[in-house]
């Protein structure tokens, strides 16, 4: 199964649109995983649109009319996954998302969240906890960024894609 893994796409408070580069990624995937702060239920729903099949969560930033939850759970390919926007400062950052992911769905589950724009790939209290970025590189980022990969039989890798 092909995963595009995205957040932070802040459309349209920081960004303008999301690049094509993601669009044609998300519109490949078997199933879209978006960790939140979309900014706006327009760039949900086109998100949405693009999408073969979606899992997404609500970001700090995302208004009340975004009716998603705070943290989701999916199964893919004999994955689990636990979505989260994510909270705070990096310092901490990894073992608060850890925290979630074994609260929800135990250590066996892999974390997905976003809100600190900057990729992440690591591993805190037995959970991998990944972090795509953001897809449009508004401020503190440099760089958009997103995730893609391939899971099979529980068997989750993933790979870095930057528009530049």
């Amino acid at each position: 199964m092909y995963l595009a893994i995205l957040s932070d796409t802040h459309v349209p408070g920081r960004a303008s649109t999301i690049p094509e580069w993601v669009e044609t990624r998300v519109e490949r995937a078997d199933l879209v995983i978006h960790a939140g702060d979309f900014d706006s239920p327009e760039t949900l729903e086109h998100i949405r649109d693009l999408a073969t099949e979606f899992v997404g969560v609500r970001g700090n930033v995302d208004p009340p009319r975004i009716d998603l939850p705070y943290v989701d759970i999916v199964e893919a390919a004999g994955a689990t996954f636990v979505v989260t926007h994510g909270t705070g400062t990096r310092t901490g950052y990894v073992s608060r998302v850890a925290q979630t992911v074994i609260d929800a769905a135990g250590r066996d589950a892999i974390g997905i969240a976003g809100h600190i724009h900057e990729v992440v790939d690591e591993v805190a209290n037995g959970v991998r906890v990944l972090n795509p970025g953001t897809a449009t590189a508004p401020d503190p980022s440099d760089d958009a960024t997103m995730m893609v990969g391939t899971v099979e039989d529980g068997d989750l890798e993933v790979d870095v894609v930057s528009g530049d």
